[in-house]
């Protein structure tokens, strides 16, 4: 891009319009400085405008600059002077006077009383050496340049004496270059190149001053040699490459065929200028070619070819062509500006990189687009794109090997379903597995990856792959498992390889895993519980936990025994697979039970260690009242004291020994495991007792030897031996043969059950001497008297309940409104007999007669007002009673005829009968009224008008004889009326010795 006069956007920069008059171009720390012919310098800033300019050299011209940390060392011709000029400014100081920047040192460069002209030079970045080059072939080295520039002398001749180390007078210098002291070499060295060899000498450092030594045997022609960017090694341009050379040898070099005119460096790139040539179409460079062809046939004008070369990727970045010549070539402002003979200053500006990278993808030229990204220095994310990319390009093109090693580099910043989405294919089934191992190797897989690379091993039933996968990797125990391992256990046991499962299982020290294969998948329960014993007891029991009741389903004696060892023994188990244990047979009962309500019951006891694995358990479904008791030796509400249960049954004789070894868990962690296994859990249960703490319900236990874990919680402890007793308990209730034992439990003083647990149990059991037994120890009479009552009397407890309230004056006090309540509902429904209730409230002096006064005395008014009553009902009975003797006696007497008086239409009627037909009143009914048989029934013996109330009465007579044979409910209706059903039961007639015959007219 031509670079334009900011004043005039249609010309070239002012200073370049008289280009001829150019003499050289250098950058500098202060921009670019340009020098013609004419001897004079000039400072341009970014819009390469002049912001200074001064004479160097009078009526002379400059023929070399170099500039370092603002010192410009230039090299020039004079008219007065056969010898060049060298000298020295200060670029940041400018003169007040002559507003040029100030000179610090001046001298002639002599070598010989003959003058040479200046072929090139060079110093180092600190000043400290100065080397110049002339075309005689000598070298001449300034030592401690810096020290003498800034040693405050105002002497301008005050540098060292040059010292010439090298000389070829066939041989004219063409390139030099300093290699400064760094890590790697701790030395100065000077390159020297000529017309054939390159040279290096030693300036400083032990050796130094010898003679140069020849490193490569290629020279090249002036302006053709150039230091890297890093300023190590020296480039060397010929018409058939470009060749790299270190302090030691030449190193590498890049085949780039053409004549050069000169090259350049700016940044990793190096610029190369070829010599002016006419373009043809027959070209070698196929940018000539492209000039040639776009060009006028007839203009006929030479053109200079300029390529940018990247000498770290190896690949041409620019190539373009230059009409009348390239003048000189700057690297400045990060750019690379490049002045042609007539004038015109273009521009390169290095593209962004993702523009180049899209260039070289165009192109198909992914490998160096990898090494350009590295050069440049992009993140991992950006140069596995750039693999991605390469591995599609190659994908496409059918290279599934080759875009396998691409898409490999990915891991871990491209998505690994992208690539497994692309060898899904069956017939890329093995560039998969590849890529699958990779992931695994590198640790970015994940539980799906494990799942497909195991599927496809098995899908392929390639068993020694998946051998060597399994086995090799579970091999690295130092290093961490490339493998989800879960999933690796459960795709090999989904797919049947059990033993591949097992082995995973078992080298991790999966127990679980382990015990679940060969329990649920290979049915190996034997080797199940031979690995459990191996296991020790910590571990055995968190796997029990969950696998007891497979176990007990398969082996229940040989698990009832571990079980047993588990929660009993301190020492490490021991188990000789020869030698198994020998245990009794019993037959497990199949009915589901219900001795599980502990569980329920008492979840805030569960011990902590418990198993989050253990299932959970049915529990008994039971009716409980408000608990009355908190613990054996509680009372209830009452200040009545518990009374001490019998000393029936005695404990083993034991002998305790203290043994220091593993923590025994906690029994009711396998409570849940023996729900199908009822005589196996009691087993279990009696031994862990008898064991574990020398408890036992059998008065003949023999002596036995508990081992007593010093680090064990007591309170733990407590919990545990009581949960047991209560579900042995439970048991022993639910067995026919087991209520002795139950019986002995209760009355056991030693035994730790919970009283409240077997209160609920014997009450859910309908166990009566049990809950009798509770309810005595625990002070609990009233229970007891309800008890009874309940059982032979089903009547109300209302005495027991005034003997409660008025069991203590504190109770009372609390209670009196409750007591009058009881006494009104007493009242209503004459539950009791006053007298009783006098009994009852004046038994223990606690109840005062005032409290009970005003129901004493409605009471006793109440039973005046009855006494008054039956007193006229018996007076009345007595009268109506008298009169029907008469009447019946008056009937029964012959002698004394019966008057009958009717009334007016009786005696108009009786009359006409008597008068006409004497015959036809020939009945007389019991209830002195006269009938004529032609007035009554077939088999009618009584007056219609009566027959209603006689018919009522016989009912009722025909009832109470047939009442008067059934002795049980009448005994049943004494029990709970008392004497009131006796006097009933005479009422009736139910005691009499003869029942009266139905009375006939």
């Amino acid at each position: 891009m031509p670079v334009k006069d900011v004043h005039d956007l249609a010309s070239t920069p002012e200073i370049f319009k008289k280009t001829p008059e150019i003499s050289t171009a250098i950058a500098s720390s202060l921009g670019p400085l340009v020098a013609d012919i004419h001897g004079s310098i000039y400072s341009l800033n970014r819009d390469f405008e002049i912001t200074n300019s001064w004479i160097v050299h009078t009526n002379g011209r400059v023929t070399h600059m170099v500039e370092r940390k603002g010192i410009l060392i230039t090299l020039g011709e004079e008219e007065s002077a056969r010898h060049p000029f060298l000298k020295v400014w200060n670029l940041e100081v400018i003169d007040k006077k002559t507003g040029a920047p100030v000179l610090l040192r001046s001298t002639k460069l002599q070598s010989g009383s003959r003058p040479h002209p200046v072929s090139t030079i060079a110093v180092t970045a600190s000043l400290s050496y100065l080397a110049v080059g002339l075309a005689d072939g000598t070298v001449l080295l300034y030592r401690h340049l810096d020290q003498s520039i800034f040693s405050g002398s105002t002497s301008l001749t005050a540098l060292p004496k040059p010292r010439t180390v090298h000389e070829s007078p066939a041989e004219p210098v063409t390139g030099l270059g300093f290699r400064e002291s760094d890590e790697e070499t701790p030395n100065v060295y000077l390159f020297i190149v000529t017309l054939n060899r390159v040279l290096v000498y030693q300036a400083s450092g032990k050796g130094s001053g010898a003679a140069p030594t020849v490193v490569s045997e290629a020279g090249c022609g002036l302006g053709c040699a150039t230091m890297d960017r890093h300023a190590k090694n020296m480039v060397v341009a010929k018409d058939e490459a470009v060749y790299i050379c270190g302090t030691d040898n030449r190193g590498s070099s890049y085949a780039y065929e053409g004549p050069k005119a000169s090259i350049h460096t700016h940044r990793n790139y190096l610029v190369i200028v070829s010599p002016p040539i006419v373009p043809t179409a027959t070209s070698a460079s196929a940018t000539v070619r492209n000039f040639a062809a776009r060009a006028n046939p007839s203009a006929n004008k030479d053109i200079t070819k300029v390529a940018v070369f990247d000498l770290e990727n190896k690949f041409v970045a620019f190539s373009g062509t230059f009409n009348e010549g390239v003048r000189e070539v700057i690297s400045v402002f990060d750019k690379v500006f490049v002045l042609s003979n007539d004038g015109v200053l273009s521009c390169l500006e290095e593209k962004p990189t993702s523009v180049k990278l899209d260039m070289l993808y165009r192109k198909g030229l992914y490998p160096t687009a990898l090494n350009l990204a590295k050069s440049q220095q992009l993140d991992e994310a950006s140069v596995a794109d750039i693999h991605r990319q390469y591995g599609d390009h190659l994908y496409t093109k059918g290279d599934y090997d080759g875009a396998m090693q691409q898409f490999i580099k990915t891991i871990g910043h491209v998505q690994a379903s992208y690539v497994i989405r692309k060898f899904l294919d069956a017939q890329r089934i093995h560039n998969l597995v590849t890529y699958l191992q990779e992931l695994h190797a590198q640790g970015r897989a994940n539980a799906d990856h494990t799942t497909l690379l195991l599927n496809t091993y098995t899908k392929l039933k390639d068993v020694s792959r998946l051998d060597s996968f399994i086995k090799r990797e579970a091999s690295r125990e130092t290093d961490e498992l490339p493998f989800d391992l879960d999933t690796a256990i459960r795709v090999c046991r989904q797919a049947g390889y059990f033993e591949h499962a097992s082995y995973l299982a078992k080298k991790y020290e999966r127990h679980e895993d382990y015990l679940r294969i060969q329990i649920e998948d290979a049915g190996k329960h034997k080797d199940a519980l031979l690995y459990l014993r191996k296991l020790g007891t910590e571990a055995a029991e968190a796997n029990l936990a969950r696998y007891g009741r497979a176990m007990l389903n398969s082996l229940p004696e040989e698990t009832t025994q571990l079980l047993i060892d588990i929660c009993t023994s301190l020492v490490p188990l021991t188990f000789d697979e020869d030698d198994e244990r020998a245990v009794p047979t019993r037959q497990a009962s199949s009915n589901g039970p219900s001795y599980l309500s502990y569980l329920a019951l008492n979840r805030s006891s569960t011990p902590a260690q418990a198993s989050d694995n253990v299932p959970p358990s049915s529990a008994s479904t039971m009716t409980a009242r408000p608990a009355v008791i908190t613990g054996r030796d509680s009372a209830p509400e009452t200040s009545r004291a518990s009374t001490p249960p019998p000393a029936t049954t005695t404990t083993s004789s034991v002998l305790k020994t203290r043994s220091t070894g593993v923590k025994r868990p906690s029994p009711q962690l396998y409570f849940a495991h023996f729900i199908d296994h009822r005589d196996h859990f009691v087993r279990f249960l009696e031994s862990v007792a008898l064991k574990r703490w020398g408890q036992d319900v059998d008065v003949t236990a023999a002596s036995v030897s508990v081992e007593v874990d010093p680090s064990a919680d007591e309170e733990s402890e407590k919990r545990d031996q009581q949960a047991v007793w209560n579900t042995l308990l439970e048991l022993y209730l639910g067995q026919p043969d087991g209520i002795d034992k139950a019986l002995r439990i209760l009355r056991s003083q030693d035994i730790p059950y919970d009283p409240t647990h077997a209160l609920i149990l014997c009450s859910t059991c309908s166990y009566a001497p049990g809950l009798v037994l509770l309810w005595e120890r625990a002070g609990m009479h009233e229970d007891i008297v309800r008890h009874w009552i309940d059982a032979h009397h089903k009547g109300d407890a209302t005495a027991s309940v005034l003997r409660f309230l008025t069991s203590s004056p504190e109770l009372l006090s609390r209670h009196t409104e409750d007591l009058q309540g009881v006494l009104q509902v007493v009242e209503e429904n004459n539950i009791i007999q006053p007298l009783s209730v006098v009994q009852v409230l004046s038994r223990n002096g606690v109840t005062s007669v005032g409290l009970v006064k005003e129901w004493l005395m409605s009471r006793i008014r109440q039973a005046q007002e009855e006494v008054r009553t039956d007193q006229q009902l018996i007076d009345s009975y007595r009268a109506e009673t008298q009169a029907k003797l008469r009447q019946v006696e008056e009937l029964s007497d012959p002698d004394h005829p019966r008057v009958f008086h009717v009334t007016h239409y009786h005696q108009r009627y009786v009359t006409q009968f008597l008068l006409y037909d004497p015959e036809l009143i020939d009945v007389v009914l019991s209830c002195a009224v006269f009938r004529r048989h032609s007035c009554l029934g077939e088999h009618e013996a009584e007056c219609p008008n009566c027959a209603r109330s006689h018919g009522i009465i016989k009912e009722i007579r025909r009832n109470n004889e047939r009442l008067a044979d059934q002795h049980d409910l009448f005994l049943q209706e004494v029990r709970e009326g008392g004497f009131s059903t006796l006097a009933a039961g005479f009422g009736r007639g139910s005691l009499n010795a003869a029942r009266l015959e139905d009375v006939s007219a």
